[in-house]
């Protein structure tokens, strides 16, 4: 029970990878608050937790993780329910195409509003408080291959999730003195309700995987919960990529 008696906090997760991560913190013994912007999908997403594991501790607060007042209101629930905020992962994000000359401010905007903003006043909201626990506490943010390797139609997207891993970095400075971590995942890519609408994405991706295959959403769960446990705790700034390999070939799935 790696995570007895701890409070975490995991946005963007009533799905795929966010949806894992819970799963696997409830397992091991955490207190998990599940946010996603879909009250019913968050709720649904609760009660699966619960039917395959009696003893999780979760909750479900549905809001919109790129929205600064929610954030705080997230953050001051998580305290009032559980006591205690000790692990943040920001999962949340939003991907929108577009090719780069006809791209609108709208999907620009809303892009940074999530991955960055949201990504940006979480980890101040729980540093704050992590802050006042003088106890510690873990950040993980969730970034992408595509902040590392170019992918067509995706500038704004790949812009975010690389300006994320200068967070992480930069937060080291500010953050360390509380013995509060931070580091990221990028994930390659991973088989999940939404990739699998697409219905080559699977098999275009074994035949570009040097592992011979995308990444499951345990994969990119297993890499979270080790970032954020104490056995991680001289691990800061850091971005794990977990892509089978594809960064260090990089061909294109187009």
């Amino acid at each position: 029970m790696l995570f007895q008696n701890k409070t975490a906090i995991v946005t963007g997760a009533a799905q795929g990878i966010g949806l894992e991560i819970c799963k696997q913190l409830a397992s091991n013994g955490a207190n998990v608050i599940l946010n996603d912007l879909d009250e019913t999908v968050a709720n649904k997403a609760v009660a699966d937790i619960y039917a395959n594991n009696e003893k999780a501790n979760c909750i479900s607060v549905p809001g919109d993780a790129g929205n600064v007042s929610f954030i705080k209101q997230m953050v001051d629930k998580a305290v009032s329910k559980f006591g205690s905020l000790d692990i943040v992962i920001a999962n949340a994000g939003i991907t929108l195409f577009g090719d780069f000359f006809t791209y609108t401010t709208e999907s620009f905007f809303r892009v940074m509003e999530v991955n960055l903003g949201g990504t940006f006043f979480l980890a101040q909201a729980a540093a704050i408080q992590m802050k006042k626990q003088a106890a510690g506490g873990s950040l993980l943010f969730m970034s992408s291959v595509t902040g590392h390797q170019a992918h067509k139609n995706l500038a704004a997207y790949g812009m975010s999730k690389a300006a994320i891993e200068m967070l992480a970095k930069n937060l080291v400075i500010e953050l360390s003195p509380y013995k509060i971590n931070v580091n990221t995942i990028a994930p390659g890519a991973t088989v999940t309700e939404r990739t699998l609408e697409d219905p080559s994405y699977q098999t275009t991706w074994e035949k570009i995987t040097p592992m011979g295959r995308p990444a499951s959403v345990s994969d990119i769960a297993h890499t979270a919960l080790f970032l954020v446990s104490d056995n991680a705790k001289h691990i800061t700034g850091q971005t794990v990529i977990v892509d089978g390999g594809w960064t260090s070939v990089s061909p294109s799935p187009y």
